[in-house]
């Protein structure tokens, strides 16, 4: 019953939806803003090896980027196949901003972007937005 703690007018301004949503998310304004998707639990990929390159399909659908959590060996190229399969999401593009990765990402099309980090850690992949997003776990 907390909502009766709450004036009826602030309970429809934080309840009502901004007008000018966004074309690819159908967020708005401060919603837009706040929108993080996180990877569902349990969903990690490491791809096959050949030739010193490894390489891990990657999907935009509705659920974000899927697999949201990829794993690779240090030393190793890291090939990402990446598709987007929705029209409507944040993530036209794919950034790794510590990787210097920053492609769109058209609808139907898989996208080759390769990556070789220098040192083991978590290298976070997202949209433009930083909203949808994943991690390449090097170690």
């Amino acid at each position: 019953m907390l909502w009766k703690l709450v004036p009826a007018a602030l309970l429809a301004v934080a309840l009502a939806r901004p007008a000018a949503a966004c074309d690819q998310c159908g967020h708005a304004g401060a919603e837009h803003a706040k929108v993080i998707v996180t990877p569902a639990s349990g969903t990690a990929a490491t791809g096959a090896v050949k030739k010193g390159i490894r390489t891990i399909e990657l999907s935009v659908t509705a659920d974000g980027f899927v697999p949201a959590e990829l794993h690779a060996k240090m030393g190793e190229t890291v090939k990402l196949a990446v598709t987007r399969t929705v029209e409507r999401t944040c993530a036209l593009d794919i950034v790794m901003k510590d990787l210097g990765v920053n492609e769109p990402l058209p609808l139907g099309k898989t996208v080759a972007v390769t990556v070789k980090p220098k040192k083991p850690g978590t290298y976070r992949f997202a949209c433009a937005h930083g909203h949808v997003a994943g991690n390449l776990v090097v170690e």
